[in-house]
């Protein structure tokens, strides 16, 4: 958001409308996944994170393990920012952490979860970090101000 309280992308004002964050351990993680392994992933990743996950599982079991981390922790934290939790229309599958050209991660979300997300809000930001035994996921969900309304005074 801009300082004039403006988003960045379109100049129109924008406000928060949520904000989650997600802190998990990995060994957390690890004992899951140890004991679910595949149907795990299936549950919690979307199609494109499922590729993604298992390219770099063949090449680092650590790393494949580090990615399942960060998007499991980016779509608790999503559900916390929306307000939804793991209630329907939400559903871990049906919010994806992919990866803008430059690397940026972005919200990709699929039906019926993206028409109930565009009712409701605009952009999507998320912000993850992994350390050698934790992840941190951090979302934040704009909402369109109308036209006519005012623009925020920062003039106290």
């Amino acid at each position: 958001m801009n300082t004039d309280g403006t988003t960045w992308l379109t100049g129109t004002p924008a406000r928060i409308a949520g904000i989650g964050v997600d802190i998990l351990k990995l060994a957390r993680l690890e004992r899951v996944y140890g004991k679910y392994g595949e149907k795990f992933v299936a549950r919690v990743l979307g199609e494109q994170e499922i590729a993604k996950f298992h390219a770099r599982s063949r090449r680092d079991p650590a790393r494949g393990l580090r990615f399942l981390a960060t998007r499991f922790a980016a779509k608790e934290a999503f559900s916390k920012a929306v307000g939804l939790g793991m209630r329907s229309p939400m559903a871990w599958s049906r919010m994806q952490t992919l990866n803008a050209p430059g690397g940026r991660p972005v919200v990709v979300l699929s039906e019926p979860l993206s028409s109930w997300y565009a009712a409701r809000f605009g952009a999507a930001h998320v912000s993850i970090t992994d350390e050698t035994d934790m992840v941190v996921a951090f979302v934040v969900v704009e909402t369109m101000a109308s036209a006519d309304q005012p623009k925020p005074d920062h003039t106290e």
